[in-house]
């Protein structure tokens, strides 16, 4: 079973800061230029984008719940860095947990391309929303959220020599995106988030024939709510997703089938 460690809040908040890349790397070619609203490529016909089309990146500044950090890890033996992350980019959506779909662009995981994630919701409802690449090099490569997201998130997934293996990252910078959802993340959200992670670790180990114990560390670094931000809940995936899923009963049926 995978092992975590409890839940610690720091006594004094500190500033979140954005991913950063080494000094050596092309900015040019690893980072994501900005973009005032999101657009999304070809999609296949089963794929529901009811919030990526037109919003906009927030991250942990722009959210409103507390603000938390988290860090999953795994050792995988014999792999280099480099192979584990062109193997994780390659096939992102393949190592999530059965029923989330990763609807990426074909050009595969790069700076500025935006994917489309349906994930599975309670009750077998759907949840639609997305994702941009705002950073990628060779050894990492970084999410950040569109309004309506669950979360207003950096996510940084990260590969580094460990002895002839790779120790292979996780690690999350995130606020509840709105009140709603930070109610649902103090009602078993975390625990959900942190299982959807440590899978998705564990099936990229499966990936090199191996198994381990994926860990977490998370700490909540803020305590505070930032008020101003409540609006956010004009955006609300989940309930947009959830009245879509209402007036689509036939297609609902279908996810709950197939899984």
């Amino acid at each position: 079973m995978p092992t975590t460690t409890e839940p610690t809040e720091t006594t004094e908040p500190t500033e979140a800061t954005a991913p950063t890349g080494s000094a050596d790397r092309d900015a040019g070619t690893t980072w994501a230029r900005p973009v005032d609203r999101l657009e999304v490529g070809v999609l296949p016909p089963q794929a529901v984008n009811l919030n990526v089309s037109g919003r906009r990146l927030v991250g942990p500044v722009q959210g409103f719940g507390r603000l938390w950090q988290k860090t999953y890890r795994l050792t995988i033996d014999d792999v280099a860095p480099r192979t584990v992350i062109a193997t994780w980019k390659a096939e992102f959506g393949s190592f999530w947990p059965k029923g989330n779909r990763f609807y990426g662009p074909l050009t595969g995981i790069a700076p500025g391309e935006v994917a489309l994630l349906n994930l599975a919701a309670p009750g077998g409802q759907l949840l639609s929303t997305g994702i941009m690449v705002i950073y990628a090099d060779a050894e990492s490569f970084t999410f950040m959220t569109p309004e309506g997201h669950m979360f207003a998130a950096w996510i940084t997934f990260s590969a580094e020599e460990a002895g002839p293996g790779s120790t292979v990252q996780i690690q999350v910078l995130l606020r509840a995106n709105d009140p709603f959802y930070e109610l649902m993340m103090a009602a078993g959200g975390h625990r959900k988030e942190n299982e959807f992670w440590l899978a998705t670790l564990g099936n990229l180990a499966a990936r090199f024939g191996q198994s381990g114990e994926p860990t977490l560390d998370q700490i909540c670094v803020d305590r505070r709510r930032q008020w101003r931000r409540a609006a956010n809940l004009q955006h609300n995936a989940a309930i947009r997703s959830g009245l879509w899923s209402m007036g689509h009963p036939i297609q609902t049926v279908r996810r709950l089938v197939n899984g």
